[in-house]
């Protein structure tokens, strides 16, 4: 597939740091802070950040993973993959201010699924996003609000985060052709 645009290690590792420092002028005294990944996409992006924000404030910051699986509203034509990450928050979200941790919002349809997702597991005071890529190209009325990149993406592409567990060095944002894509 011909790649439109590639967005290197160095600028996508700049991104995360801004999105840090976002969420620490935001809630660096916050006593109840958590961040949530959404799986797959949004797991890598929130351990960096967990890691970035805990060094800038000096304290740890809880962290966990949210299964979208049984929450979304297509899993008639995509099933539930057998190998996946099952939600995981090894805190108390009760009275929380919980950050939804992606790595591309478009839709927003994975974030309904996982607010879904949470109040299945308690009530948390706030519900935040951050989304390393804002493609644009909202069905329902959810913000980013802490963010890496903010650029409208039309249809007929599709961005791609490939974030290294081990080697962020080999990290990359693509801007590909999508062939799935409806054509009009």
């Amino acid at each position: 597939m011909p790649v439109s645009r590639t967005i290197d290690s160095t600028a996508t590792h700049d991104a995360i740091q801004r999105m840090a420092d976002a969420i620490v002028e935001a809630h660096g005294n916050t006593p109840k802070l958590g961040l949530l990944g959404i799986a797959d996409g949004g797991i890598v992006l929130c351990s960096r950040l967990e890691q970035a924000v805990a060094e800038r404030i000096g304290r740890e910051i809880s962290s966990g993973i949210i299964d979208i699986s049984f929450h979304r509203d297509d899993i008639s034509t995509n099933p539930i993959p057998k190998a996946s990450n099952p939600t995981s928050i090894p805190f108390d979200i009760h009275k929380a201010t919980v950050i939804l941790v992606d790595d591309v919002l478009s839709t927003g349809r994975s974030l309904r699924a996982a607010l879904n997702e949470i109040f299945d597991q308690g009530r948390p005071d706030r519900v935040q996003v951050a989304a390393l890529f804002d493609r644009g190209g909202r069905l329902l009325p959810f913000h980013a609000d802490f963010t890496g990149f903010t650029e409208h993406v039309p249809e007929h592409l599709k961005v791609e985060v490939d974030l290294s567990e081990k080697d962020p060095v080999q990290d990359e944002i693509r801007i590909i052709a999508d062939p799935s894509a409806k054509t009009q």
